[in-house]
């Protein structure tokens, strides 16, 4: 049980041993270029997020390093991401503040209260509770959240001075009126940082191209003498590594924070699992996603206590960690130490660089979020799956952003719900030259059908949300005057005490009619799940048979043999015993 728990709380132990002078060379390899593709992004994360540039770097210190050591994956590495940071834009800015110093407090507070969440649902071993946000739903709120992300960096591409904190519409509406005030030194160096980006990247994926982008668009800044003509630059750092800070734990301040860190601690893991089982169909590793909750809850819960802003896992460091050979989680604090020492001697660094050229990068990584191949798949799969993805993507737009990723989750499960509650009934009968007379769709295998008994396969769960229109179906399939039913089960997968009931009541309605029923074929584990009810024992058991053959022998004693003398259709072996000569 200790060692159980040991394993749980430090898995690091359990790969630190496996350490050789050849892991340690790969890992250092890995770990360099690692930090060098987060010193850009992490600096632009922060700056989406509306936080200093040092506060980003800050989060891939501590942050990336705890979450590698308490996590299960070998390969995924955490710290800022686009996603993330918008959101928690988004839910500092609701929550306002007067001072950086308070903005700090808010941030880490949140960072301490969604590592929390996130700890608990990995100890209580809820992984479970991150399925209930479909994959349409991500696709949504990330591409409505990288429309954000570019709307609110174009003011800077173009160079102007607009309010902060507006929405959507206002921000739209603002760039319309003051785009006469734009500012053509500040479009040049966007201009260049994105086209040398994108250059870069075509030339060879495993440059770091937004750090060259950067470099350059900061060159070009410094030869057009950008300052000068009015171009602003992003701060400079203040040199010292992640500074202790301490979340606000007053019930003012959490109860305000809550709603929001419960949305960044979902996105967050689900961001987080999805990488590492991404990286793990490349790797062959077995990922243990209730301890990538502990790990990712860890990284917030400490990050918190240093200047940190909430994290979860990056796809692309990620995927270029495992590139780059890396072969444990030592990578990512490799390359945490890395940025630390860019931090303590080169906190100028940024002071060199303009918000324009910050931009342009910014855009790049806007437009990466949005994976247009699966949204046009999202959108031609079905019209649900359509609705939830659009639905998601407005409400990202237009609502609370926190707010939004609950928007998609209700449409997911009010669609679910909507599909379970109307299981599919179909017609079925035997196939009349199949030697064993399998049974199958009437429609599709254009069979004919006994005019005393109807067949009808039920495919779907009966359960209370279903009830009411399954019993209306089977109603259908009796107008005709067909009297007797056979209900084939083995499509149920669930029944709950409604289901139960409802084919109490159906029976009970069909017999009162001068009828009968017989239901065949129940899954042995729904049977195990309904045995236990009274109803089962005293009445419906009685009307259970193991097959389909054993209902239409028991059925076809209580038709009416002298409507027999007049049929053609014959579709039962049993039929063969009923007098030839009567058949017209």
């Amino acid at each position: 049980m200790l060692q159980a728990i040991l394993s749980v709380l430090f898995p690091f132990f359990s790969w630190a041993q496996q350490q050789t002078p050849a892991t340690f060379k790969k890992d250092l390899m890995a770990g360099i270029t690692g930090a060098v593709l987060v010193l850009p992004q992490g600096i632009a994360y922060a700056y989406i997020a509306g936080l200093p540039p040092e506060i980003g770097l800050y989060t891939a210190i501590v942050s990336a390093s705890v979450a590698a050591l308490f996590g299960s994956s070998f390969h995924m590495i955490s710290g800022p991401t686009a996603a993330l940071s918008i959101v928690v834009a988004s839910v500092v800015q609701q929550i306002g503040y007067s001072s950086v110093a308070e903005q700090m407090t808010i941030v880490v507070t949140l960072s301490f209260l969604t590592g929390l969440m996130q700890f608990s649902l990995g100890a209580l071993r809820l992984g479970a509770l991150v399925n209930f946000i479909s994959h349409t739903v991500i696709i949504g709120f990330t591409t409505g959240a990288a429309i954000l992300i570019a709307t609110s960096q174009i003011k800077h591409f173009l160079g102007i001075k607009l309010a902060s904190n507006l929405s959507f519409i206002e921000e739209v509406a603002a760039l319309v009126e003051h785009f006469s005030e734009l500012n053509v030194y500040a479009l040049i160096i966007g201009i260049a940082t994105l086209i040398t980006s994108l250059l870069i990247k075509l030339i060879n994926k495993k440059l770091p191209n937004l750090l060259i982008g950067m470099v350059f668009g900061s060159i070009i800044c410094l030869l057009l003498d950008g300052q000068a003509h009015g171009v602003a630059m992003v701060q400079s750092m203040l040199g010292t590594l992640p500074q202790l800070s301490l979340p606000d734990f007053s019930s003012s301040r959490i109860h305000n924070l809550f709603p929001g860190a419960f949305a960044v601690a979902l996105l967050g893991l689900i961001e987080a699992v999805s990488i590492a089982r991404a990286i793990s169909v490349r790797s062959k590793q077995i990922i243990d996603g209730n301890q990538e909750f502990v790990g990712q809850g860890m990284s917030n819960l400490v990050g918190g206590f240093f200047s940190c802003y909430p994290s979860s896992g990056s796809f692309t460091r990620s995927g270029a960690n495992y590139d780059a050979g890396a072969v444990s989680p030592l990578s990512a604090v490799y390359a945490a130490i890395i940025v630390a020492i860019v931090i303590a001697f080169i906190p100028t660094a940024t002071s060199y660089l303009s918000l324009p050229a910050m931009a342009g990068s910014v855009l790049l990584i806007a437009w990466n979020l949005i994976n247009r191949k699966e949204i046009i798949e999202t959108l031609k799969l079905s019209h649900a799956e359509a609705i939830i993805l659009s639905g998601t993507f407005l409400s990202t737009l237009f609502i609370q952003l926190e707010l939004a990723i609950y928007v998609g989750i209700i449409l997911s499960i009010v669609f679910y719900l909507r599909r379970t509650s109307r299981p599919r009934l179909i017609e079925v009968a035997p196939i009349q030259d199949a030697e064993h007379r399998i049974i199958r769709n009437i429609h599709r295998y254009s069979l004919a059908v006994c005019p005393q008994v109807k067949i009808i396969r039920i495919d779907g769960s009966l359960y209370f949300g279903s009830v009411d229109y399954v019993q209306k179906e089977i109603s259908k399939f009796s107008k005709d005057g067909t009297k007797h039913l056979i209900i084939v089960a083995k499509g149920i997968n669930f029944m709950d005490a409604s289901g139960v009931h409802l084919l109490e009541s159906e029976i009970a309605r069909i017999e009162k009619l001068g009828g009968c029923v017989r239901i065949c074929s129940l899954k042995g584990t729904v049977l195990d799940e309904i045995r236990s009810m009274p109803v089962f024992k005293s009445f419906l058991s009685a009307y259970l048979t193991n097959n389909t053959k054993d209902a239409i022998t028991g059925i076809l004693e209580h038709i009416n043999k002298e409507k027999c003398r007049h049929c053609s259709a014959r579709i039962f072996n049993e039929c063969a015993s009923f007098p030839a000569d009567q058949i017209k």
